[in-house]
């Protein structure tokens, strides 16, 4: 019983100090939690304001045909079908789009669904009556079977973005 009344305060003291050996090391761990954190953070936040600024210039690219006056629009075809093609084949197509309103057209832009499309349109302003060209380039490299891809445009109609497809059907 003795030996057990001089253990305890023995055992006790040894996890005081080991206590205090983990409360350094959590320290420690914080310390270099909050180091290593710091660059992180700093990277994160110059990260951000790109992000953000990727965002509002592609929102302002969007508004930016809204903000003008409307007009109305008329699409030579919405959709287009290739077919049957080879895979790796680039192929492309136009979509022819008139002025049918009162205002000049303007095409802030046009966003394809992925990357393997590629837009090319008419910068300057389409004149009422007068036509435009869409052209949507496609890269049938990583893609088998049926595909459908769709390319979305932005002007100065009411009912903006307007969304324009095609479809392929790749073969090995």
């Amino acid at each position: 019983m003795k030996n057990l009344i001089k253990i305890v305060p023995l055992v006790a003291a040894l996890s005081l100090v080991s206590c205090k050996k983990d409360q350094s090391a959590d320290q420690l761990i914080v310390k270099e939690e909050t180091t290593a954190t710091a660059p992180d953070s700093v990277s994160t936040e110059a990260q951000a304001p790109t992000q953000d600024a990727t965002l509002v210039t592609a929102d302002d690219r969007a508004s930016e045909a809204q903000s003008k006056p409307l007009t109305t629009v008329a699409l030579s075809e919405s959709s287009f079908e290739f077919g049957k093609i080879k895979k790796g084949d680039h192929k492309e197509h136009t979509y022819e789009i008139t002025n049918t309103g009162k205002n000049p057209l303007i095409i802030s832009q046009v966003k394809p669904g992925c990357g393997c499309t590629v837009p090319d349109y008419t910068k300057d302003p389409i004149m009422p009556g007068k036509k435009g060209k869409i052209t949507l380039k496609f890269d049938s490299s990583n893609f088998d079977g049926l595909v459908s891809k769709q390319a979305e445009i932005y002007a100065n109609v009411e009912k903006a973005p307007m969304v324009i497809t095609f479809t392929a059907d790749i073969q090995p």
